[in-house]
């Protein structure tokens, strides 16, 4: 009992996942038995047969075809490869010649092979979206009244708090609240090594948990985790044609309605005018049908695309469309936000210079004291190097921020000033030295940002902060630039500091001081001069330019609504390498889609050529016809191997 059940089962399976495969193998048996009664002279059997197999083998090819043709009045190539079949089977009725039914039934099977081959090759692409689905678990351990329970992860509210044991995957996006681990965040951001994560850093879900426990709390619903959006995304890409594919497609409907005009001159206008016998006119009218159908040129851009599709999600590169990877193909000129894409947007302190009398520690102990109520990112990056040095920070007191200029607060009775030095002169009476404003001027000559700190009407000196460059960003802009694509920096900063950092990068055209606004009207004016245009930002402050570029890349924000939103390209690791990346792969897909193109319309003009000059025989057309169009797809699932 527990046999039959298996293999009900597994029977039901097959016939719901390859139907194609299964149609193709029934008709291809019924041909061989109708083939071998004519073979042995049993034509009742033969006849009996044969119909068998066109219907089992032409069924899904039939009905799509007079679908088409009955709602939206288009023949399609399904629907000629059909009336070619039975074009052939009238003729052999007609003249008795039976080899003709055998022909159209041999038509019906290497049409319906190909489907099925076909089917087969485009599904390779769905991996890449299958294997995403698969990576969030049915159910998730939650921690309840120091109790815990598995319940379904569609159950989850946010603020439940789950239990993730080492190498357990994240069943949704949290927030760590107890515990230290490294995880794997390979399926969203394309890196294999793992990642760091301790108490009030974000995990997603289908990230692999590595050595460590963790307690993590839902902080949104999980259909809208980072890894739900991602996949709803990609479906949409896949679901989307781009224009070429559409022109193709429109193509294909006027070309069909061309070729069964043709084939009725062919099948008419040599019997009667030029004394040919009707059965080779026919029977080569029908050979043209099969061997002028654009069933290659169908193939030649959609399974190209999609497999480009499916690598970018292997390597961690999010194409909204089929056409977005086309698009950043064409790339001629990349511009990129400064802050957080071509630098780490993380400031860091690159130098403290302390004045007579004053000693390091000092400087950096009252500084720190006042700017640890600050929420400005240089404010941050100074308390961060305090606390990194071990230095023991007082509590500031009466701390009042100055929007723009600076801080200022008492530390151990002592009125403490932070900002930049017209903030200082103008707070007190201080003489500035010399000697300082001349190492001032030369760390912001090299794109830092120099903080003023005073105490009690005396200057205890100055500290350098600086936002770092990247320390792949000038291979990146060198492999850019021997990809044919011009390198332009956008930044809201002042003209010295961005002229500093794309200097070391080999930048040469630099747009500085830009409010949002002012980005998109240089976009407009790269647009006009590159024509294709890419814009590179965080996802955030870039929005305007992102969707205002021809194509726009949103870099290492995982997790940005804007990004997912806004751009047309997501670059899910902060990587500046997956930039170069996406171009090479949509290069790649151009280049495949153009062969592809071109093999299909000379394998057409070929054996158009062959059919009225030397002439052949219906299979063989079959096989030349749907093997270019297999050689076609799987020349496209080329892009399925990953080089990079």
């Amino acid at each position: 009992m527990t046999s039959y059940s298996f293999t009900k089962l597994d029977i039901r399976r097959l016939t719901t996942e390859h139907p194609d495969a299964i149609a193709a193998g029934c008709c291809a048996l019924f041909l061989l038995f109708g083939w071998l009664g004519l073979y042995f002279g049993w034509v009742g059997l033969a006849l009996l047969l044969l119909p068998v197999a066109y219907v089992v083998g032409g069924y899904a090819s039939a009905k799509e075809g007079l679908t088409t043709l009955v709602e939206e009045k288009e023949f399609d190539v399904d629907l000629l490869m059909i009336v070619a079949a039975l074009g052939a089977a009238a003729l052999g009725l007609w003249k008795r010649e039976y080899h003709l039914i055998v022909d159209g039934a041999v038509l019906i099977l290497i049409f319906a092979i190909s489907g099925a081959l076909e089917g087969y090759a485009i599904q390779r692409t769905n991996r890449a979206i299958t294997s995403l689905m698969r990576l969030t678990p049915d159910t998730a351990r939650v921690i309840s009244r120091g109790q815990e329970k598995q319940i379904a992860i569609n159950q989850l509210q946010i603020g439940d708090k789950l239990l993730v044991k080492p190498g357990e995957l994240i069943p949704t996006d949290s927030v760590i609240t107890e515990g230290a681990s490294n995880l794997n965040e390979a399926s969203i951001t394309g890196e294999s090594l793992p990642v760091e994560k301790t108490i009030g850093d974000y995990v997603y879900a289908g990230t692999i948990n590595g050595t460590g426990a963790l307690v993590v709390e839902v902080h949104q619903p999980p259909e809208s985790s980072l890894i739900q959006r991602v996949i709803r995304l990609v479906e949409q890409a896949q679901n989307e044609a781009p224009a070429s594919q559409l022109f193709i497609e429109r193509f294909e409907r006027a070309y069909a309605k061309v070729i069964i005009l043709c084939g009725i001159v062919l099948m008419t206008v040599p019997s009667i005018f030029l004394n040919q016998d009707w059965e080779t006119t026919i029977y080569r009218a029908l050979i043209f049908l099969v061997v002028a159908s654009p069933c290659a040129l169908m193939a030649a851009i959609m399974p190209a695309l999609l497999s480009g599709i499916a690598t970018g999600a292997r390597n961690g590169i999010l194409f909204k469309s089929g056409a977005d990877l086309e698009m950043v193909g064409k790339v001629r000129a990349v511009a990129f936000d400064k802050t957080g894409t071509l630098t780490t947007g993380q400031p860091c302190v690159e130098q403290i210079i302390p004045s007579d009398g004053c000693d390091v520690n000092s400087l950096l102990i009252s500084t720190a004291a006042v700017e640890s109520f600050s929420e400005h990112p240089i404010g941050q990056a100074i308390v961060a190097y305090g606390n990194d040095n071990q230095l023991d920070i007082p509590s500031a007191t009466n701390v009042v921020a100055h929007t723009g200029f600076g801080i200022s607060g008492e530390v151990n009775s002592k009125q403490v000033l932070v900002g930049t030095v017209s903030f200082i002169q103008a707070q007190t009476n201080i003489l500035i030295n010399q000697d300082l404003i001349k190492h001032s001027t030369r760390l912001e000559t090299e794109g830092k940002t120099t903080v003023w700190v005073a105490e009690n009407n005396k200057i205890l000196g100055i500290i350098a902060v600086a936002d770092t460059v990247r320390t792949e960003a000038a291979m990146m802009v060198k492999r850019l630039r021997k990809l044919g694509a011009e390198i332009i920096m956008l930044t809201g900063d002042n003209q010295r500091t961005a002229l500093y950092v794309a200097q070391q990068l080999g930048i040469k055209e630099v747009y500085a001081s830009l409010l949002p606004e002012d980005k998109v009207t240089v976009i407009k004016r790269l647009q006009r001069e590159y024509k294709t245009v890419a814009m590179v930002g965080d996802g955030i402050n870039d929005a305007p330019a992102l969707a205002t570029a021809s194509v726009g890349i949103a870099m290492g924000v995982a997790g940005s609504d804007v990004a997912l939103e806004t751009a047309d390209i997501v670059l899910m690791a902060d990587k500046l390498e997956k930039l170069v990346v996406a171009i090479e792969l949509g290069k790649r897909a151009i280049r495949v889609v153009k062969q592809n193109i071109a093999f299909a319309l000379t394998s057409v003009l070929i054996l158009l050529v062959i059919n009225f000059t030397v002439g052949i025989t219906l299979p063989l057309g079959v096989v030349g016809h749907e093997g270019s169009t297999v050689l076609v797809t799987l020349s496209g699932l080329r892009l399925l191997k990953n080089r990079y």
